[in-house]
């Protein structure tokens, strides 16, 4: 598969994506189609946030969608607050962000955690053991850990639909 190939929002159900981004108080923005993506850090077609918005052209994959809205989750309640596109965190809340996005996947229909796998390395994502799965089955308990210490997961991996309070 090619970054070409990857899903894109307008390929699933943005009602579903919207409505589970306002389970974390996110608001999902329509960007029309060629427009520039306020808030992207990325740019091109790469989702992007300003606040509590999260804006998203129909061409813009799916994984980066969740991955912004998981950067939101994870970030300090003070880097909430002040977001303007660079989301900011460190290494281990990365990681956090890359595994929430997967569980976030299992929740939409016609996404799931193997489509997430295959468009996360088909877009370059990069991890040690060489795939998206082979981390996230074998060498996340990092960000697992992470997310739990946070309340953001529960104790059998399920999104506790809270955002990071510290």
């Amino acid at each position: 598969m090619s970054a070409d190939e990857v899903l894109n929002l307008a390929e699933i159900d943005a009602v579903a994506v919207a409505q589970l981004l306002a389970r974390y108080g996110l608001e999902l923005r329509a960007v029309v189609s060629g427009e520039t993506i306020p808030g992207s850090w990325w740019g091109d077609r790469e989702a992007g946030l300003r606040g509590a918005v999260l804006h998203a052209r129909p061409d813009t994959p799916v994984h980066s969608v969740l991955h912004e809205a998981c950067h939101f989750v994870c970030m300090t309640p003070s880097r909430r607050l002040a977001l303007d596109t660079d989301a900011g965190g460190d290494f281990d809340e990365e990681n956090a962000v890359c595994y929430l996005q997967v569980l976030l996947a299992d929740e939409l229909p016609r996404v799931g955690r193997a489509r997430m796998f295959a468009d996360m390395d088909a877009w370059g994502y990069t991890f040690r053991l060489g795939s998206a799965r082979a981390w996230f089955e074998s060498d996340a308990d990092d960000a697992r850990a992470w997310l739990r210490a946070r309340g953001l997961i529960d104790d059998a991996d399920r999104p506790t639909w809270r955002v990071r309070e510290t």
